[in-house]
């Protein structure tokens, strides 16, 4: 019997045609992982990868999380989803690969809302593959949302520098736009104060939110549009007479470098790339995703499957590395 022990960190393994098999097993293999750790895939295709990358690891098939991740040299793998082929057809989009890197997150999903892991790791998957596998989802977030049944949830991106909330994440920008309201931004500034006031302990003031403008210089006070003075700047004053110590609009283009100087905590960005062209752009593997609002913390790589390096053995395992100890931060075993 398996002495009592830390919980593992669950990884999904990601698409199997892509990138996440091999930066599952070099980050597994790697001195600097944080803590004890469950990969949730495929067994054969672990092993491919470990052989692709060149990985000394033993995969080893396990029927629970339990004992999972002590034993040096091993990869403790627990199966789930579809049986995959010996040759996969890597760098391609398939709805069965799809279909797989859906089961792996659903599994690692019913573990944490039982409490037996520690926290959600997610190696990358593949929007086109999730449609075509049926999915109706277009990416991790919406799939967690719906799985735990959380109704309230945002996106953080965050490296060693900044971190970022979004209002809106995945939909076009003419989309975002139409779906920016008070609520909605006032909701996620909450999100992100709960977020860093209970799990990073932000000081005994809370944390500090600054709230990014929408139009060039923040509307210039309604010259460039209303959108600042009619749905931000009432959210922000919401917050504030919450208690939280929300500020903005502020102007997009300077915001972002003053958080990095320290000025704020978090930074509530409006949409998709307004918020990660500022965390991605010192190099995509100092980034990480971090789902707010779920019951359990969830933490992801900060880029995509990357079809073109599948096989090659030569993706970097930084980003993932990263997420593991964000995750281990943010959820201290006890």
């Amino acid at each position: 019997m398996t002495a009592p022990g830390p919980r593992p960190l669950a990884v999904t393994m990601g698409d199997p045609h892509g990138i996440g098999p091999e930066i599952t097993v070099r980050a597994c293999a790697d001195p600097r992982l944080p803590a004890p750790v469950l990969v949730i895939g495929d067994p054969g295709t672990l092993a491919r990868a470990c052989r692709t990358t060149g990985t000394p690891l033993r995969v080893r098939t396990v029927t629970g999380p339990e004992g999972a991740g002590r034993t040096p040299g091993v990869l403790d793998v627990l199966p789930a989803g579809p049986a995959l082929p010996a040759h996969l057809a890597l760098g391609t989009v398939a709805a069965s690969a799809g279909a797989a890197s859906y089961a792996y997150v659903r599994h690692g999903v019913e573990l944490a809302l039982a409490g037996r892991v520690r926290a959600l790791v997610t190696a990358p998957v593949n929007k086109e593959a999730l449609r075509l596998a049926g999915i109706p989802h277009p990416g991790h977030t919406e799939i967690l949302a719906e799985l735990t049944g959380a109704r309230r949830h945002a996106m953080m991106m965050a490296n060693d520098e900044l971190r970022v909330v979004l209002v809106t994440v995945h939909q076009s920008l003419r989309t975002a736009l139409d779906a920016l309201t008070v609520e909605r931004e006032l909701d996620t500034i909450r999100l992100a104060h709960e977020t860093l006031r209970d799990r990073d302990r932000a000081g005994d003031t809370g944390p500090r939110i600054a709230v990014a403008g929408l139009n060039p210089h923040a509307g210039e006070n309604g010259l460039f549009g209303r959108e600042d003075l009619d749905v931000i700047a009432p959210a922000v004053c919401a917050a504030r007479a919450e208690g939280i110590d929300a500020s903005g609009p502020w102007p997009a283009d300077t915001v972002f470098l003053r958080a990095r100087r320290g000025e704020f905590d978090a930074v509530v960005a409006q949409y998709h790339d307004q918020g990660l062209i500022p965390v991605k752009y010192p190099g995509l593997e100092h980034g990480v995703n971090i789902t707010l609002g779920l019951p359990f913390v969830r933490t992801s790589v900060d880029h995509g499957t990357a079809f073109d390096l599948a096989g090659t053995g030569t993706a970097d395992h930084t980003s993932l590395l990263t997420a593991l100890r964000h995750a281990t931060a943010l959820a201290p075993e006890r």
